[in-house]
C-alpha cells in the first residue's frame, strides 16, 4: 500500500509494513503571512533571543549572525518574518548546519538555482516567523544582503518608498506569496543595484 504526502523534501521510509512515499510538492503559492504590518520595535528584541540559539546550536559553525530583510530596517513596514543571515566557512558539508537549525524546528527548503545558499524556513508549515539564509563567509549573497540592509538604513525616503510599494502589492494580493514576489522584483532589483554602488564607492566593509 501506497500513502502520498506533500511536503517539502523527498525520501521514502518502511513504516509498520507500509512504504510512505514523501513527494516534493510543496504549495509554493499561499502563505497567510504575506501582509504588510507597521514596523515593530520588538522586531530587534525577536532577532536577538534567536540570535542567541543559533549561536547555542551552531557554535563556531556561524562565523556570524546577522538580523537582515525588512524587519532589520527601523520604521520600515514588512511582513511579520525575521530574516537571519548565517554566514559560515563552507555551505558544504550542509550537515554542520542542517542538523542543529532542524532541531530548531527549520526546515531546509531546497532551491536548484542556488546551490551556494541555502534557506530555512520555521517552522515548517506556513505561516512563518523566522527565515534563515545560510552563505559563505564574504560571499557576494553576503554583501547583498548586508548592503541592501543598510542603504535602507542611511537613506529612510528609499525604506519609505519601498515600503509604500510592498504595501500597495500586499493590498492587492493578500496571501499569493508568488505574485507579492513578482510584484516587489523591480524595486528589490533596483534598491539593490544602488546598494551595492553606495556600499563600493563608500569603500564600505561589512
Amino acid at each position: 500500500m501506497v500513502l502520498w504526502c506533500l511536503l517539502e523534501f523527498s525520501e521514502k521510509a518502511d513504516i509498520s509494513g507500509f512504504i510512505v512515499k514523501i513527494n516534493l510538492m510543496p504549495d509554493t503559492t499561499h502563505d497567510p503571512a504575506i501582509h504588510i504590518v507597521d514596523y515593530n520595535r520588538s522586531w530587534p528584541r525577536e532577532f536577538d533571543r534567536e540570535a542567541a540559539k543559533l549561536h547555542d546550536a551552531l557554535g563556531r559553525v556561524a562565523v556570524r549572525i546577522d538580523h537582515v530583510g525588512s524587519t532589520s530596517v527601523p520604521g520600515l513596514a514588512a511582513k511579520p518574518i525575521i530574516d537571519i543571515s548565517v554566514s559560515v566557512q563552507s555551505v558544504y558539508p550542509m550537515d554542520d548546519y542542517r542538523r542543529p537549525l532542524e532541531k530548531l524546528g527549520y526546515l531546509f527548503v531546497y532551491a536548484s538555482g542556488s546551490p551556494d545558499f541555502h534557506f530555512f524556513g520555521k517552522p515548517a508549515l506556513r505561516p512563518r516567523t523566522h527565515h534563515i539564509h545560510v552563505c559563505k563567509l564574504g560571499s557576494g549573497h553576503e554583501y547583498r544582503h548586508l548592503a541592501f540592509r543598510n542603504y535602507l538604513r542611511a537613506h529612510p525616503h528609499e525604506a519609505e518608498r519601498y515600503a509604500a510599494v510592498k504595501r500597495s502589492i500586499g493590498a492587492k494580493h493578500p496571501g499569493d506569496r508568488l505574485a507579492y514576489i513578482a510584484g516587489k522584483q523591480d524595486i528589490v532589483d533596483e534598491i539593490e543595484k544602488k546598494s551595492l554602488a553606495w556600499a563600493n564607492k563608500a569603500g564600505w566593509m561589512y
